[in-house]
């Protein structure tokens, strides 16, 4: 394999203005890959996009809020104008509500994680199913959390979206995989080092657990494999 296996590919990653979605957005841009780089956050956005160049890379950044409603048509559109494929999209995205019992779940919280983990989920694939389609390798991997098959206490509102974010990617694979050549792949980071784990476990050491950057070479070598849709993996500490 060449040290650019994704030379001349386009690739999305949604939440790459930080954690795994930055380290797999780097990982990518050092492969070969373009890489559109999407968040909220603009600034942080073009310090990845920044990195990426000075590394040698090639990046563009699509500033947009999931929850928007017309966010996601509004960047599928933009990008269809400018590229006539997308080879890897790379669902990353995600909002932790206040941990908590199912009584006490906050209706505003839980409706921003629906709306982020869920609803732009199956957005993202309405609207870049024409351009994975137009791929000759097209790859979507969904990152997913343990909780959403084995649920536990106090996670209700976030457990609950992301097995509704698993469901949606394991139906898209079996929807595909026959009538196109898109690969699905649902993975599980496990314990890694970001922001969103140092809520959920404000008294964790940060360094006992893996760096994104871990978790971005596993999902570069897997884009690199030939694997089934479908596909479900756990990334154990590296």
């Amino acid at each position: 394999m060449t040290d650019t296996p994704f030379s001349d590919q386009v690739a999305l990653v949604t939440g790459a203005s930080r954690g795994i979605g930055a380290a797999t957005a780097q990982a990518l841009a050092k492969a070969g890959a373009h890489v559109i780089l999407t968040a909220r956050d603009a600034e942080a956005l073009e310090s990845i996009e920044q990195a990426i160049h000075e590394a040698g890379g090639t990046a563009t950044i699509a500033p947009v809020d999931l929850t928007e409603p017309d966010g996601i048509a509004r960047l599928g559109a933009a990008i269809a104008q400018r590229w006539d494929r997308l080879d890897i999209l790379v669902i990353n995205a995600a909002v932790l509500p206040q941990l908590g019992p199912v009584t006490d779940i906050d209706p505003q919280e839980f409706n921003r994680a629906l709306t982020v983990n869920v609803l732009a989920t199956q957005a993202l694939l309405a609207s870049f199913n024409p351009l994975l389609k137009k791929s000759r390798d097209a790859r979507v991997i969904g990152l997913t959390s343990s909780v959403s098959a084995s649920p536990r206490a106090f996670w209700g509102a976030y457990a609950s979206s992301k097995a509704a974010f698993t469901n949606l990617l394991e139906c898209y694979a079996q929807e595909t995989e026959n009538i196109t050549k898109i690969r699905v792949a649902i993975v599980n980071p496990g314990a890694t080092r970001t922001t969103m784990r140092a809520r959920a476990y404000p008294g964790e050491d940060p360094d006992s657990v893996k760096p994104p950057e871990a978790v971005a070479s596993r999902l570069i070598a897997l884009l690199g494999e030939d694997f089934p849709s479908g596909h479900k993996e756990t990334i154990n500490r590296a």
